[in-house]
């Protein structure tokens, strides 16, 4: 993270990672089968790696074939040699450096169809979230008007702050278009969840009306070492149309810890496990389960706090209740009242004994 490099290439955490190959992994069963998996902002692939040992462990030994993409070139060397050391060397013909956005490595170009698309079992990806991308923006416009595959839109150049452009909303679209009719993915956004009108609203719009969303978890701030941008992961599930989804809110776990000259969210293995564990516990109080049609009558808004509810109206009291009860306590502290005077009284007598006897 240190030398992070130009094209925000923030590490994921390892805990965060391992949460999110679980749960892709479990939401659905898995099969006697190879899954290609794929993930086209790929880093140093903490995110894959960890999906791909997931699939490992699965009851039939399962093994993943690994398809990735990134524009740096440091982060695609590091990533090599991440394959060669967790056992996939026959995927390293997979590993590709270059512009996802303006040319997608496994896709092969067939005029202007999209027959030459290689479809994926499972995409994980955690985007650079903003950055300029001025220079190819029209070009990848222009060059793929004829599909759907940015069919939400493409982030107009800014006047000012062309370093702020939103270019995960585009990568978002690209994993939506990547995914085969059976898959799942995972992308790791910020600011995504509730902003309305543009393209952000376009995209949850059709993620919900297409029944594709399975869940939302919202992380701890300062969960990445160089940026104190909230994360939420966003799990969207192609293999069956979904009527509600998980909405969870993780943002309290974790330890804040210095490292360096910087604090940063520490998310522990038990963190871990407790987000797994709570995006399939239905009772869990960080998780709501929210049909699809009140999310879209709430302005496709993703924040899980807004369809939080009390769940437990059994305890609520009636009004005479409420009244015997609020008297108890006032007469609890009238007789406490009277006690803080006799001990003042007590302290200030053995006070004014100790001074006479000083003296």
């Amino acid at each position: 993270n240190i030398a992070s490099g130009k094209y925000a290439e923030y590490f994921t955490p390892q805990a965060l990672s391992s949460a999110i190959g679980k749960i892709l992994v479990h939401m659905a069963p898995i099969e006697d089968t190879i899954y290609d998996i794929y993930d086209p902002s790929a880093g140093s692939g903490s995110l894959v790696l960890h999906l791909a040992n997931e699939l490992g462990n699965g009851k039939f030994g399962n093994k993943a074939r690994v398809y990735t993409q990134d524009i740096s070139q440091k982060s695609s060397r590091f990533l090599r040699i991440n394959m060669l050391l967790n056992g996939l060397k026959e995927s390293l013909e997979n590993i590709v450096e270059g512009d996802t956005l303006v040319n997608p490595a496994h896709f092969k170009e067939k005029g202007d169809s999209t027959s030459g698309l290689k479809k994926f079992d499972y995409i994980t990806s955690n985007p650079p979230f903003k950055t300029d991308f001025s220079f190819t923006r029209n070009e990848i416009e222009e060059r793929w008007s004829t599909c759907s595959r940015f069919i939400d839109g493409v982030p107009e150049i800014p006047k000012k702050k062309k370093e702020a452009m939103p270019i995960y909303l585009c990568f978002i679209q690209h994993v939506l278009w990547a995914l085969n009719d059976a898959g799942k993915a995972v992308v790791v956004p910020a600011g995504f969840l509730s902003i309305k009108d543009g393209i952000e609203e376009k995209i949850r719009r059709r993620i919900v009306n297409n029944g594709w969303l399975s869940g939302v978890i919202i992380m701890p701030r300062n969960t990445f070492a160089n940026t104190a941008t909230k994360v939420a992961v966003l799990f969207i599930d192609k293999s069956k149309w979904h009527q509600q989804a998980v909405l969870m809110d993780a943002s309290g776990l974790g330890t804040l810890t210095k490292i360096g000259k910087n604090k940063r969210i520490i998310l522990s293995e038990d963190d871990a496990a407790s987000i797994v564990e709570g995006f399939f516990d239905k009772e869990s109080s960080s998780t709501v389960i929210t049909p699809l049609s009140e999310i879209a009558l709430n302005g496709y808004s993703f924040i899980p706090g807004q369809y939080m509810k009390m769940k437990n109206y059994q305890n609520l009291l009636s009004e005479e209740e409420f009244r015997d009860k609020t008297l108890r306590f006032e007469e609890d502290y009238k007789i406490l009242c009277q006690k803080e005077k006799e001990s003042d009284s007590t302290i200030f007598s053995i006070l004014a004994q100790v001074r006479s006897n000083i003296c």
